[in-house]
């Protein structure tokens, strides 16, 4: 597809370069940051695994239980089977960023037991958005290669528009369950007042991954229109 429409060269790809040096500028900044705090043992010296189960309890949520999981920083709830998942590097670990990642992780269960609306929304168009992104790409193909078929590649486009979708509304969830953490953490009954601050840093990281990924789908979005807009002018 690079290419279509604009002879040999293609300006629209720069799209994709765009996207691609924000996402890796994130996922830099997101892994700097963590390895930056997880140098600091909390104070109070209690592990990841210990704070979530605090702030789970605290908030009425005892039943969800606290798993191990293999990776890094592959942290994360499932509201499916109501678990709360620590990756290796987070579980045992007593440093600030581990605990603020937990944290984060507590803010998703506690916006489930809330039931959070945009947490609802983004689960409630997952299947659609699985559609679009294993058929947007191979619909767009087919209708390339049955001669330029505008109504199959216009099909291809809404469906990839889904994934934008779920991008954007995963934002104000992220964003949300991090001033959750925030706002468990600076009530001290884990960490300190100095430590809270560089929890905010780790989180707000995390966050621009999301934001990320949210610029460089958009962009590859922007980039389809470009091209099969300007073909069929």
């Amino acid at each position: 597809m690079i290419g279509y429409g604009y002879g040999l060269f293609d300006p629209t790809f720069i799209l994709i370069i765009i996207g691609l040096v924000i996402s890796l500028w994130a996922s830099w900044y997101v892994k700097h940051n963590f390895n930056k705090y997880n140098q600091y043992p909390s104070q109070r010296g209690v592990t990841a695994k210990e704070a979530a189960r605090f702030i789970l309890d605290k908030a009425g949520l005892s039943n969800i239980q606290i798993k191990q999981i293999q990776g890094d920083l592959t942290d994360n709830y499932n509201p499916g089977d109501k678990t709360l998942n620590l990756s290796e590097s987070t579980y045992d670990s007593t440093s600030v960023a581990a605990i603020g990642v937990a944290a984060h992780e507590c803010g998703h269960a506690i916006q489930d037991q809330k039931n959070y609306v945009p947490m609802r929304v983004r689960s409630a168009i997952v299947p659609a958005v699985n559609l679009g992104s294993n058929a947007s790409f191979p619909i767009i193909i087919l209708g390339m290669v049955l001669g330029m078929n505008h109504f199959l590649i216009t099909i291809g486009i809404w469906l990839f528009a889904l994934v934008v979708l779920f991008q954007v509304v995963t934002l104000p969830v992220e964003f949300n369950a991090s001033r959750r953490a925030v706002n468990i953490l600076d009530s001290g009954d884990l960490l300190t007042s100095e430590e809270v601050p560089m929890v905010k840093q780790v989180l707000f990281a995390a966050a621009l991954t999301y934001v990320a990924a949210a610029i460089s789908t958009a962009l590859q979005l922007l980039r389809l229109i470009l091209i099969f807009g300007n073909n069929r002018e």
